[in-house]
């Protein structure tokens, strides 16, 4: 993941928190709702200001269990 899906994610989880407490979510449904549109509104903000969407970010050459894999072996 580069710095701008993880920058995305960053956001979307910090507002996702803080939408959950100001409504004072108590529940899982309401929880999950509330994960759903805040990722909603985070992914059309990202459209409208023309920026890339996450899955056409490009991904890594190599997964974090091959590179995980390789280091044990350089040990």
């Amino acid at each position: 993941m580069g710095s701008e899906e993880l920058a995305d994610n960053i956001f979307r989880i910090a507002q996702t928190d803080a939408k959950l407490k100001r409504d004072n979510v108590d529940n899982e449904y309401t929880a999950n709702f509330v994960h759903y549109e805040v990722g909603k509104e985070v992914r059309e903000s990202i459209k409208r200001l023309g920026g890339t969407m996450p899955e056409d970010l490009p991904t890594p050459d190599r997964s974090l269990k091959e590179l995980e894999k390789e280091n044990k072996k350089l040990k």
